[in-house]
């Protein structure tokens, strides 16, 4: 999936297309397999993937270590960070699947305070109750 999401900005251009790694870490695309594998995404997994893939990349270029975009200038991070978050915010809502963007919102908010207050699991837990919730719906969150 960070192939996939490297040539996709890669085609958009601009200064995140600049910051590409050359060639994208291993994938480890847990929330985006697990979104995409639900019944929510069925005949759309591949968006739904890609999507939840930028999502939690912009997670990683705030908090951690992107697969897909270098991180050498902290500011190019952040603002990356929110680059990809609102890439796939917005083409959800374009699918018109507004509760996976109230629950992938609501990931990022439940990550920055999980960090915020030194709790890395919180994070993690948040990103598995979001992926569940893209892929399964509210009801299957837990």
């Amino acid at each position: 999936m960070s192939r996939r999401l490297a040539a996709a900005l890669r085609e958009e251009g601009g200064l995140l297309a600049a910051a590409l790694r050359p060639d994208p870490a291993p994938e480890d695309a847990e929330p985006a397999t697990i979104a995409a594998s639900g019944p929510r995404s069925e005949g759309r997994r591949d968006e739904v993937a890609l999507l939840v893939e930028a999502i939690h990349e912009g997670y990683l270029l705030h908090y951690g270590e992107s697969r897909t975009v270098g991180q050498d200038d902290p500011d190019l991070a952040l603002l990356g960070g929110d680059r990809l978050y609102a890439l796939g915010l917005d083409r959800l809502a374009r699918l018109g699947d507004l509760e996976s963007v109230a629950a992938l919102a609501e990931v990022i908010a439940r990550c920055a305070q999980a960090h915020a207050a030194g709790d890395p699991d919180g994070a993690q837990d948040a990103w598995r109750t979001g992926a569940n919730t893209v892929g399964w719906g509210m009801s299957h969150a837990a």
